[in-house]
């Protein structure tokens, strides 16, 4: 099923492209759109996870250089029944997260220096669980991709008011229309985004919730993760909106048409939905456990008596 969503949304991109070149060039523009959109299609399916982590300038670590936390994704990649992701870490107060890759085999997960200092160290369990839930649906080939091309459309929409706008073909685009294709095209490639984002978010968390073994440590991840992005621009975000798909929270800050065009469910609705599979399974936020096993709650990240100085020991 998730590669058919794949298969329909790069289709619809692929199509949107062509349309956005025939309107600025005609034939011609259409024939040069649709062979950009395929040499584009196949570049993105190798390269979209490194273009993601080259946007946010992550930097790969491994046990040597994040004990605690590299060791977190291993011990849930087994419960989740996946191969060792990459992880990296972005150097970005913001606190938030994503995950990326084409496959399980070849996927990665990035989190912000401003998660792991927020977070309890459950809390950034559930987190983590979240993201390894997309790579185990390939919602990281889905996104990444669609990302990557929700980009270019803008890119090429703006080509044309350096080309006339299709006039020598006296399609009536002229200056005007080529100025509300600029606007428009960004637009719709964002809803075409969209008709498969929100649903995989849902999914995610409840397939997090079953990973991390309690739905109420990402539910309040959500709820401290979409304070901090309020409070906490990420220029990497704004410099590069078609990614923001890929994050556990909206990263932008301009969302004042949030409800219409959003490309996650309202956080509230997520946390209800969290919260009610913490009751059908009996979890109730005293009777939380800790992630690794012992009696009692981290009060930290780390805890608290030995918490290092920096965000990974």
């Amino acid at each position: 099923m998730n590669y058919l969503k794949t298969g329909m949304l790069l289709a619809a991109l692929t199509a949107l492209f062509g349309v956005v070149g025939y309107l600025i060039g005609g034939a011609a523009g259409l024939l040069i759109a649709l062979a950009l959109a395929a040499g584009m299609n196949l570049f993105s399916y190798w390269n979209s996870d490194r273009l993601a982590l080259a946007a946010y300038n992550a930097q790969e670590v491994d046990e040597r250089a994040a004990p605690e936390f590299v060791g977190m994704v291993r011990q849930l990649a087994e419960r989740a029944g996946l191969p060792m992701p990459r992880v990296y870490i972005i150097d970005n107060p913001q606190p938030n997260a994503f995950a990326t890759g084409r496959n399980p085999q070849n996927a990665a997960v990035a989190a912000t220096t401003g998660l792991i200092r927020l977070l309890s160290r459950e809390e950034l369990a559930g987190v983590i669980a979240h993201e390894l839930a997309h790579i185990k649906n390939h919602d990281t080939l889905t996104m990444t991709i669609s990302a990557t091309i929700a980009g270019a459309i803008s890119s090429i929409a703006q080509f044309g008011l350096f080309f006339g706008g299709g006039n020598r073909n006296n399609n009536g685009l002229g200056t005007i229309g080529t100025i509300l294709l600029v606007v428009l095209a960004p637009i719709a490639a964002m809803i075409i985004q969209m008709a498969v984002s929100r649903s995989r978010e849902y999914e995610a968390d409840r397939m997090g919730a079953e990973f991390c073994g309690n739905p109420l440590w990402l539910s309040t991840a959500l709820a401290k993760i979409s304070q901090g992005v309020v409070h906490i621009p990420n220029e990497d975000a704004e410099r590069h909106p078609a990614t923001a798909p890929l994050f556990i929270i909206n990263p932008l800050s301009g969302r004042a048409m949030d409800n219409l065009f959003s490309t996650h469910p309202a956080t509230e609705n997520r946390i209800a939905a969290l919260e009610q599979i913490a009751r059908a399974m009996g979890i109730s936020p005293q009777r939380s456990s800790s992630f690794l096993g012992g009696a009692g709650r981290a009060a930290g990240p780390w805890g608290n008596a030995a918490r290092p100085r920096g965000p990974w020991g």
